[in-house]
Parts: structure tokens; sequence; C-alpha cells
């Protein structure tokens, strides 16, 4: 029997009310199924630990009671399963807080499952353990371990559903998994099948990041033209037994699912096509077929797979310097111009001051994302009729006072600047660095526990 598994989030931050059309399509059916959110980037995880340090019940999605509220009564009423990453650094307290909103909307207590062991921070040995080959260009880190979170697999979301859950919270795990922990739970796949693991983490692979399969980021207008982006449907995959899939999204919504968004999903973050390495297995992809099959209906299958890796790979977080950034704005005649003496100005007077922090300037609307920290395309920019640009001021530094002392500059500009300057807005932030380590297995130890709230 065909499983429906649709995506409610491809990021923290993403549309709140995407999950409301997928739901509703799923239950049409009558069947069950489940929804993901994949709410966790490395840096949100750091930033979700220092929340917790902070607050014992804090650390989880931001956005959690927005993203669950709309949706929870349906899913429980239809037996859609929810699996989300969406407790972060603190799957306990997302688990409390989804309770408290079931309890607050009058419904039954949901069976809630938190998935666990991806926390290894006590385990961890950064001196001995090999750096992950995508960072190992980077220094090393100096400051303080905040955080250090290793990617589980499907098995632990697998059995809680098997036991019963309704809501499987966890921290870090492997995007795919997220899809692949119910398709497996529904179908009894075995993990020795790779072939069909191989499949449905393919599935979660597209549907991990939301919208990007629907044609979110996607459009560039007269070249790949979407429909309604304001109203983007988000993914549903169509499973089978054997691993073959459908992708679509709810009728009614905007976006578009066709052969070029889903290459480009497939193609997203993949390293080796015959070797995509995930926790639950290795995927290859080389010899996957995709078929338009109807309007936004694009049939995928052919995907293999080879024994999972021997390590883990584990993200883990250290504390950084200060980052600080201002900009100012100029318009009208001569803007340019006038931007230009804006950034010597500041270059001269960060000099003056002795403020010899890291720092980059840019003219947005005219040279910003292709150039150089030192400014090498801006010192070549021709003179063009431009008559609306923004400089901005970026500083990092080890001493939060030396980057008020630079940012302080911008402001000082309002009066010490080129004429007609205005809208100065500055703000400064601790910066967190992340470096990815491979870890044995046996360092990890994932499990689920039922929660009792």
């Amino acid at each position: 029997m065909t499983y429906r598994i649709g995506s409610g989030a491809g990021f923290s931050g993403d549309r709140v009310d995407a999950a409301g059309p997928v739901v509703s399509a799923i239950a049409a059916h009558g069947q069950g199924g489940a929804i993901i959110f994949e709410t966790i980037g490395e840096r949100t995880l750091a930033l979700g630990q220092l929340a917790r340090q902070q607050n014992d019940e804090a650390g989880y999605e931001p956005l959690l009671a927005d993203i669950v509220e709309p949706i929870l009564r349906p899913c429980l009423d239809h037996g859609i399963v929810v699996v989300g990453n969406f407790g972060c650094a603190n799957p306990h307290a997302a688990a409390r807080l989804i309770a408290d909103v079931a309890r607050r909307q009058g419904l039954r207590r949901p069976r809630i499952a938190v998935v666990e062991g991806d926390e290894i921070g006590d385990a961890i040995d950064t001196d001995r353990h090999e750096v992950w080959e995508g960072d190992r260009h980077l220094p090393r880190p100096h400051g303080q371990l905040l955080s250090a979170n290793a990617y589980l697999g499907a098995e632990a979301i697998a059995a809680a559903i098997r036991e019963g859950a309704e809501i499987v919270v966890t921290g870090r795990v492997a995007d795919p998994a997220l899809a692949l922990g119910p398709l497996v739970a529904h179908f009894g796949w075995d993990w020795d099948d790779l072939d069909r693991i191989a499949a449905g983490t393919l599935v979660g692979h597209l549907l991990e990041c939301g919208s990007q399969v629907t044609g979110g980021y996607f459009a560039d207008p007269g070249f790949k033209d979407v429909p309604s982006p304001e109203t983007i449907g988000f993914p549903i995959a169509e499973v089978e037994p054997d691993g073959s899939f459908v992708v679509t999204k709810p009728e009614g919504t905007g976006g578009l699912v066709d052969l070029r968004t889903v290459k480009e999903q497939i193609l997203y973050e993949i390293h080796d096509p015959a070797a995509y390495l995930t926790p639950d297995v290795t995927l290859d992809i080389t010899g996957v077929e995709i078929e338009d099959v109807g309007p936004d209906r694009v049939a995928v299958r052919g995907a293999r797979g080879h024994t999972r890796p021997d390590s883990l790979k584990a993200t883990v977080g250290f504390s950084g310097d200060w980052f600080g950034e201002a900009e100012i704005s100029f318009a009208g005649p001569n803007a340019l111009a006038r931007a230009k003496l804006a950034i010597e100005t500041l270059s001269k007077r960060l000099e003056l001051r002795g403020l010899d922090v890291r720092h980059r300037l840019d003219i947005i609307g005219a040279t910003s994302a292709f150039d150089s920290d030192e400014g090498a395309l801006r010192s070549s920019l021709p003179a063009l009729e431009l008559e609306d640009v923004r400089v901005r001021l970026a500083v990092r530094d080890d001493e939060r006072r030396r980057v008020e002392q630079s940012l302080q500059e911008m402001t000082a500009l309002y009066c010490c600047g080129p004429a007609a300057g205005g809208g100065v807005r500055s703000r400064i932030v601790p910066r967190i660095e992340t470096r990815s380590y491979l870890v044995p297995r046996d360092v990890v130890r994932p499990g689920f526990r039922m929660a009792t709230v």
C-alpha cells in the first residue's frame, strides 16, 4: 500500500503555515502517513546549546509552537506521524511544549518519543578524532567547546514509531533519517536490505529541504518560472513497498514539481553520486531514473545502497570572536561616488584610531557578493549611474570593545561623512565556529524514551 510522507519545514525559520496543506492532502487519502520537519543547521544547533545554557527550558526550535499548533489535531485524528529535529539542543523541553499545546487545544495526550544519544560532548576527543574532509583546510578553533552532536541514523526513530509514538522529537539526526524512520517502521524493511534503505534515504534527501524540490530556491524569471511562490506547496512523497516513489505537492498550492526541480534537489549537497555517506547506508544515485508522470508528479526509482560507513559525522561548536556590521545608505545623483568616499573615510578612520581589526567594506548595489575583503572589484568599478546604494562595514575581533569602536565610525558619518547619508543600522553578535569530525560508532549510543509529560 502506498505510504505518503510530506515535509513541513526545510530549515529553522521556514514558513510556519506550509505544513497545513501537506497534512490535509495526506489526510484526504485516509491511510495515515507522516510529516517531517527539518529545522537544524550546524550553527542552529550551537546557538541552541547557548540558549539552553542560559535557560533550561530553551534550546529547541524557536518557532515550534507556531509549527505544531495548526497541524497537531489533524495529525492525531488521521494517524499522521510527526517527526522533527525541532528538538535541536533540548528535545525533552520541545516534547513538553508539544504536550502543552495539546492540552491547550483540548486534545488527548499524544504519545511523544524523544530520540537521545546525539550529544557526545563528554565523549569526543577533538585531538584524537579525524577532522571531516570538508573542514580540513580550516584552522583549529581556539575557543571553548560549546557543543558536540553526532548525526544519528533512523533506527531510533523507526523503533519509537513501532512502539506507538505519534510524535518523534529528535536533536541532531541525519536529515534523510527523518523520512527513512517512518518508512522502515511502516513497511518493515530490513536494515540489511540496502537498496530499500537507500530508496528511503533518497526520499528523505528530496524532502529534507522542504520547498526546494517544489520550486523554492529555483525561480529565475524568464528562465525558470515558478507559479505563485507566495503559496508554494511543500512536497509529498508517495512511496511504494519496493522503494519507488512519486514526488508531488498538494493540489491548489503554488510552486511546481518537474524533472528540473527533482534533478536539482537530488544533486543538492551530493559529494560523490556513487557514495553519498549517511549513518544508515551509503547511497548510490548513479542509476536513479526519474520520469514525469503527470502535472506536478515525478516518479523516482533506481536508488542503490552499499554498506554504511564505519564512522559518524559529528558537528562541534566552539566559542569564537565578536562580529559586527553597520550600514549606511546614499541615494540620488552621484550616489556611487559618495559611497566610495564614505569607504575611503572609514578606512582612514580605522587606521587613525589604530583599529587593526579584520574588516571588509562593500557597496551593496554595486559590488559586494563577488568582491574580496580587500575590495579588488570595488577599486576597479567604473563610473555607473547608480542612485541607490548602501555601504556596509563588517568587522571581527577577539575584543568586543574594538568592534564597537569600529562600528561607531559608521555612525559618525551622519555628520562627518559625504552628503545625504542616512539609515545607519548596526549590530554586534558573538561568533560560533563549527568543525565537523568523524567519530567511531561506539562513541555514540542512540536510543529513544517515551515522554511522560
